[in-house]
Order: structure tokens, then C-alpha cells, then sequence
């Protein structure tokens, strides 16, 4: 297991602890991000029981689960239960010597075959119900489909309060990805983030250990892995909507995210894009957040602005590259549709990405000194400009904590990828900065910040000597802060 410090530390305390009763927790997160592997493990290390479900109807699912609980507990034939009922309180029963991890993988595939399944654990798990206070049995509940679990410990939810560990296994961020895949040289880590992610999965089971070799191998390694029929990679943006029970209709969950891939970024323009009323795509919008497949990001000086943006890489590459050369990509030309789409490629799959990585490095990694103060929100933001009847946008707008004050603006940011940025990017912060400070905005401790992913002028980095400006170029958001 590569770099799950943090979440093995999680379940161990969990699954270990000495308290008098039994406890419960929820672990989620999409798949192949090694949850079921953590948890196996854990199970084994401590002697626990591992349960992973599948699509079967609850009597196969009860007799499944007699048959392994009956393998763990060394019986000579197989348990057999007629309920969920009887068969919770069989787990409980295991932890009536001492702490012990019980696992149920792909919650979501029970539930689903018995909706009243959770209000069975709830009822299992009553506070002062002697099979829980008789047990030490630590239950950990697991499921790769966010909006199912997501809505499993809410406010509606039987199991509400019941919970004592909520932990959601999350993908690699940037440096570990760039870590994982074992990639020193920072641009050909971002090109490869901006197709694959943080999914661990992707480099093992799905690419077979193929990292490209270095930068001019990149295009080779899309064609050979992303855009090629025969890699499983070539499929898995697709399958990545299977995994939500709660998706209906599927085509217009994609075409929500075909139209996000395409620069859509409000509610309005996704509606127009797809020639819906808005009302339409205000649940799917709504399920892909809870997926976490897309996230909204509100506009930092415009509060009533939000804009949507795909959260998975894979999907956006997919989405933009893939899907609208499909049938030449079937017919094995993903050599021609590459060469036609890498521009798009650059402009509409990097840029937007990179901009998302200068804000979770600023979030994550960015020194405190950097910026003045400690970050605590990182949003985009639009600054009016009335004089010339336009806008301006911010790609990076950080607000942190100074002395006693909370949500002072640190900073505004402009990232290009592909740009060498000079005095002109800097002057139109500067304006911006202006005209926020025209309207009331307090910018006293704002410092401008640019960001580039092809480097900076030797004019720019004068400024930045002076104090005038943080310049973050591709080695600092990968090694420094």
C-alpha cells in the first residue's frame, strides 16, 4: 500500500479500541483507491472477518455470508440465517472476547437488494440493547458508491449518530501520484495527472506498470494506454458512472458532463448547451456533486455565482478527447485522433487542470510566509470592471487568517500553462486589485501571484526579488512552498 499512512493509522485506532461496546464506522470512496485493500488487510493483521458483497439477492447474499462467516469461525458446516437480523447479531457475537474488525465491503450492493438493511444495523446497534453492550465487535461498513454512502450517516439517515469513525478514502494528490508513478520531471507529472488523476489503480491493474518514459514518450503513452481499444483504461470514464445506484438516466448524466468538458461552467450554460430548462439539470448536477465527480466552486467576490467543474480527470480527458472520436478510436486510429486533439488536449483539459492544482497547492503545500498568512479558503473569483464595460478573472484567490483576523484576502492569482508569464500578467492583477479596492475590499495584505507551467520573464523575476510578486513555477508546486 503506497503512501495510506493517515487512513491505516485511522482504521487501527478503530478497529483497536478498548471500549466497552461495539462501535461502527463508515469507509467510502471511488473505486480503486485501495478501500477494499486496506480493509482485507486489516481484517488479517487483526484476526477480524471480511465480508465483500456483490449484485445477488438478499437469500444468496445471507447464504454467502453464512458460508464465509462459518469458514472464519472454524464451524463444521456452513450458518445459515433467514434474516440480516440474525445475522448482525452473529457479528456481534465475535466480538464478545475483545476488540475485533468485522467488514462488510459494498455495503451499497446489500442495501440495495434489502432497503431496510441500515435500519437493521440501527436497531442492532440501539443504545442500550445487550447484544451491543456485550460486544467489542468494531463494524466497519465500506461502499464505492459516493452518493449512497454519502447519504448513510445524513440527517435522514436511520444510521445518523451511530458512527464512531467516518473516513473516505480519497485519490493520490498530485505529489503522491507524481510519486507513485515514479516521475521526476514536473511537466510530464502534471500531463499525466491531467489524464489519469490520483487513482492508484490506473498505473497497476489498468496500464501495467507503462509510466512513460519521459516527456517526448507522452503522446506515445496516451495513444498506447487512454486512447487504445485494447487498454482497460480506454473504458473506465464510462464505467465510473456504473458505480452510482442513484443514476438514472445515464446518457444525460454523461451529456451534463460532456458539456462541463466542453467549458460550460455555469447551470445556465450546461441548460442552454443541452437545449434543457434549467430546472433539468439541477438534480444531476446535484448527484455528480455527491458522486464526487463534479464539484462547485463559488465565485470568491461574487458569492451568488457558482460554477461546476468535472472532479475526475479521467472524465474530463474522456469527455473532451475520447467520446467525440469514438468510432475512429474503435477502428485503432488513436495516432491520428491524438494528433488532431492534443491541442484541445492542452487548452481545455491541462489549462483548466492546472488551475486546480495551483489552488490545492496553495491549500495543501503553500508555506504560510508565501502568502502572508494561513490559507483557509482557495476559490476562483470575477472582478468587475464597469469602466470597460468587462470582467476580469481571478484563476486563484486565497483569503487566510492574520493575527486575529479570519478571511483577509491573501492573494490574487493568475495560472497559465503554456504561457511565459511577464509584467502584463502582473499588471492586470494589479488593476483587479484596483478595482476591488475601489469597491471596499479590503486588499491591504493582498500579494499578487503568478502561476506557469512554461516559466517566467527575467522582468517578472526582478519583480519577484523586490517583494512585488510570488511567482510558483512547475518545480515549486511539486517540491516547494
Amino acid at each position: 500500500m503506497f503512501d495510506r499512512n493517515w487512513e491505516w493509522s485511522e482504521l487501527t485506532a478503530f478497529a483497536t479500541d478498548d471500549g466497552p461496546e461495539a462501535t461502527m464506522a463508515v469507509v467510502s470512496g471511488r473505486r480503486r483507491q485501495g478501500k477494499s485493500f486496506l480493509l482485507d488487510s486489516l481484517a488479517r493483521a487483526a484476526g477480524g472477518f471480511y465480508f465483500c458483497a456483490y449484485e445477488a439477492t438478499e437469500a444468496e447474499s445471507l447464504r454467502r455470508f453464512g458460508e464465509e462467516l462459518g469458514q472464519h469461525s472454524g464451524s463444521i458446516a456452513p450458518m445459515r440465517f433467514d434474516r440480516w437480523e440474525q445475522a448482525i447479531d452473529a457479528l456481534l457475537a465475535l466480538g464478545k472476547d475483545g476488540p475485533l474488525p468485522v467488514v462488510i465491503d459494498e455495503f451499497p450492493y446489500l442495501a440495495r437488494a434489502t432497503p431496510s438493511l441500515p435500519s437493521i444495523v440501527q436497531v442492532a446497534y440501539g443504545p442500550r440493547r445487550p447484544e451491543r453492550l456485550q460486544s467489542r465487535t468494531r463494524l466497519l461498513l465500506c461502499g464505492s458508491s459516493l452518493s449512497f454512502m454519502g447519504k448513510l450517516l445524513s440527517g435522514t439517515s436511520p444510521l445518523r449518530g451511530r458512527a464512531g469513525l467516518e473516513l473516505v478514502v480519497r485519490p493520490l494528490d498530485f505529489r503522491q501520484a507524481a510519486a507513485f508513478w515514479g516521475i521526476d520531471d514536473p511537466r510530464l507529472a502534471l500531463l499525466v495527472h491531467s489524464v489519469v488523476g490520483g487513482t492508484p489503480a490506473y498505473r497497476r491493474e489498468f496500464v501495467r506498470d507503462d509510466v512513460p518514459a519521459d516527456l517526448p514518450d507522452f503522446d506515445a503513452w496516451v495513444c498506447r494506454t487512454a486512447l487504445s481499444p485494447r487498454s482497460p483504461l480506454y473504458r473506465e470514464a464510462r464505467y465510473l458512472l456504473a458505480d452510482e445506484s442513484d443514476l438514472r438516466d445515464r446518457a444525460l448524466y454523461h451529456s451534463v458532463l460532456a458539456a462541463l468538458a466542453s467549458g460550460n461552467a455555469t447551470a445556465g450554460r450546461i441548460a442552454g448547451c443541452l437545449e434543457r430548462p434549467t430546472s433539468d439539470i439541477t438534480h444531476p448536477l446535484t448527484v455528480l456533486q455527491d458522486c464526487g465527480l463534479v464539484r462547485r466552486e463559488t465565485d470568491a467576490f461574487r458569492r451568488n455565482r457558482s460554477v461546476y467543474r468535472v472532479g475526475e480527470p479521467l472524465i474530463a480527458f474522456d469527455h473532451a478527447i475520447s467520446r467525440p472520436k469514438l468510432p475512429l478510436l474503435d477502428r485503432g486510429m488513436a495516432e491520428h485522433v491524438w494528433e488532431t486533439s492534443r491541442a484541445r488536449f492542452l487548452s481545455a483539459v491541462v489549462g483548466p487542470h492546472f488551475e486546480q492544482i495551483c489552488r490545492e497547492w496553495v491549500t495543501h503545500f503553500a508555506a504560510p510566509d508565501t502568502f502572508g498568512g494561513m490559507p483557509i479558503d482557495v476559490s476562483y473569483g470575477t472582478v468587475p470592471d464597469p469602466a470597460a464595460h468587462s470582467s476580469h478573472e481571478i484563476d486563484v484567490v486565497v483569503r487566510g487568517a492574520v493575527g486575529q483576523d479570519n478571511g483577509v484576502l491573501l492573494s490574487l492569482g493568475e495560472a497559465k500553462w503554456d504561457q511565459v508569464m511577464g509584467i502584463g500578467h502582473l499588471e492586470r492583477l494589479r488593476h483587479a486589485k484596483a478595482l476591488l479596492a475601489d469597491r471596499g475590499v479590503d486588499t491591504s495584505a493582498a500579494r499578487l501571484a503568478c502561476y506557469s507551467g512554461a516559466g517566467f520573464t527575467e522582468e517578472l523575476r526582478a519583480v519577484e526579488k523586490q517583494g512585488d510578486a510570488v511567482l510558483v513555477d512547475l518545480a515549486r508546486l511539486y517540491e516547494g512552498e
